[in-house]
Formats: structure tokens, sequence, C-alpha cells
């Protein structure tokens, strides 16, 4: 009985080490369908990272145009301020000359005042409605 036992276990020994030098290829199906749902989950992973990607870059360069423009509208938006600038000082300078122009002139020398009254201008006659019966 003893002798027995032993070449079982012997038995059952050679087994165990002829599959794990061999390699066993038998899975159990309930880890065969674990492995091939991995598997799947792993691949719709990796699709959507490749969207994300897509739009990661898709995104960036949108970002950059943007910041160009932004650049271009703040360098416009610098040389219409100067023009402005320049522009209100000229209004200024010609509203002062205008100002200048059209204030009154004072006389250059002493105008003479003449001595003598003039004539007395004649009375002027009114004339009266004739009255009407």
């Amino acid at each position: 009985m003893v002798n027995v036992l032993r070449q079982r276990i012997l038995v059952g020994v050679v087994a165990v080490m002829g599959m794990a030098v061999s390699g066993c290829d038998y899975w159990p199906p309930a880890l065969q369908a674990q492995v091939e749902q991995l598997r799947s989950e792993v691949q719709t992973v990796n699709m959507e990272k490749a969207q994300l990607q897509n739009q990661i870059n898709d995104l960036s360069k949108a970002k950059q145009e943007l910041q160009t423009q932004v650049d271009d509208l703040g360098r416009m938006n610098r040389e219409k301020t100067g023009m402005i600038s320049s522009l209100q000082n000229q209004v200024e300078a010609l509203r002062v000359k205008a100002v200048k122009a059209m204030a009154p002139k004072a006389p250059a020398k002493a105008v003479a005042k003449p001595t003598a009254k003039p004539a007395a201008k004649a009375p002027v006659k009114k004339k009266v409605p004739a009255k009407r019966m």
C-alpha cells in the first residue's frame, strides 16, 4: 500500500513536472473569457486614445492660429492707437490755429479820431396814411 501510494505520488509529480516543462495550453473557459474581454477593452481604450490624441492635435493647431490672430490684432491695435494720437494732436493744433485766426486783431496803428462832427442828418418825414371815410 505504501508502495502504491509512492507510485501514485511519483506519477503525479512527473505529470506536473511534464506540464510545467512542456507548457500547458489548457485554459479554463472562464479565464479565456476574461482574457478576451480584457483584450477587447484594451483595443477600445487604444482607439479612444487615438481619437483623443487627434482632438488634442486639432485643438493645438486651432490655439496656435488664434494666438497668431491675437498677436496680429494687438499689433494693429498699437498702430491704430498711434495713428489716433497723431490725429488728435493734429486736430488740436488746427483748432488752436482756427481760434487764433478768428480772434479780432488788435490794430497795429492808432486810428485818428475825426474831430469834426458829421453833418446833421435831415429828419425823415413820416408818411401819414390818408383817412378814409
